[in-house]
């Protein structure tokens, strides 16, 4: 189930960049309408992207695994 949200996140993350090269190569980004919809696209594929990066780090794709190996070679300081 993890793998499926990560590639739909993945997906739905490039989605709106081809929106924003689209609206590139039409010339719309020089009218507001055409700002304000690159800035939608935008803001759309990082919520994406950075769920997508949620994912993998709780797969244990990205940066996890050395953290949790580190913290559990160092035992925990004894109250006195």
């Amino acid at each position: 189930m993890l793998t499926m949200m990560l590639a739909l996140s993945l997906v739905l993350g490039i989605l709106p960049l081809l929106g924003v090269v689209w609206t590139l190569m039409s010339g719309m980004i020089t009218t507001v309408d055409g700002l304000f919809m690159v800035l939608i696209l935008l803001v759309l594929s990082g919520v994406f992207m950075l769920n997508a990066y949620w994912e993998m780090r709780d797969c244990g794709m990205i940066g996890k695994k050395k953290a949790a190996a580190a913290s559990a070679k160092t035992p925990a300081p004894k109250a006195s």
